[in-house]
């Protein structure tokens, strides 16, 4: 598979994982859950980083 191709798809899959993390967050917030915002929270710092390193896989895939 085309690396820049492979890159992209981790992106697209990165983002799709942050769908539901605001309702997630919001009912958390409502409930005052300080257990559930808690992970929330850390997803959303992984996925942050997932995204970083998906997006530099695909500008070294545009590199080469």
């Amino acid at each position: 598979m085309n690396p820049k191709l492979r890159a992209l798809l981790a992106v697209g899959a990165e983002l799709s994982r942050g769908i539901g993390l605001r309702g997630k967050i919001r009912q958390a917030h409502r409930d005052r859950d300080r257990l559930v915002m808690a992970d929330a929270i850390v997803t959303v710092l992984g996925l942050i980083t997932g995204v970083a390193l998906a997006v530099r896989e695909v500008r070294k895939a545009g590199q080469r």
